[in-house]
């Protein structure tokens, strides 16, 4: 996919969505206008056209989708780096059913990128681990990613 723009999720990028791994949103902040970038972990490729994802709805990133909703979601995987470009809409400002506040959002995919550097293949996916009690965090995880999916 290097140097190519494409409208929708590839189907080799989408199953990486469908899976839990580390991304990154980039939005617009909403006091000084500049780049504001955030690492989250709770998102579903949906479809080829759309992205969702959940985050506290107290955070900074629904704060700044109210305002201006562009963002842009930097995925690793698949040997390189993509960048998923588009809107964002905010579909529950709290999703029921998940003992947190959390909203969901998802986002309307308008061009998906290979910003991988040229002459360069990702060899390691960046892995993290939850630092709190792990079937605390499974048994969330399994309630937020089936609210995802339902929307």
């Amino acid at each position: 996919m290097a140097n190519q723009v494409e409208t929708e999720l590839t189907d080799e990028l989408l199953p990486l969505l469908r899976q839990e791994r580390y991304v990154t949103i980039a939005t617009v902040d909403h006091e000084n206008g500049g780049p504001n970038v955030n690492a989250i972990s709770w998102v579903y490729g949906h479809d080829s056209k759309s992205v969702r994802f959940s985050v506290d709805n107290r955070s900074r990133i629904v704060e700044n989708i109210r305002k201006e909703p562009r963002v842009t979601l930097t995925v690793i995987g698949a040997g390189s780096t993509y960048a998923i470009a588009g809107e964002a809409k905010i579909i529950h400002e709290k999703i029921e059913g998940v003992p947190l506040k959390l909203a969901l959002v998802e986002i309307s995919v308008a061009e998906v990128r290979d910003v991988m550097f040229y002459g360069a293949r990702i060899t390691t996916e960046p892995k993290y681990e939850k630092t709190y009690d792990k079937d605390a965090a499974d048994k969330l995880d399994r309630q937020v990613m089936a609210a995802i999916k339902k929307g």
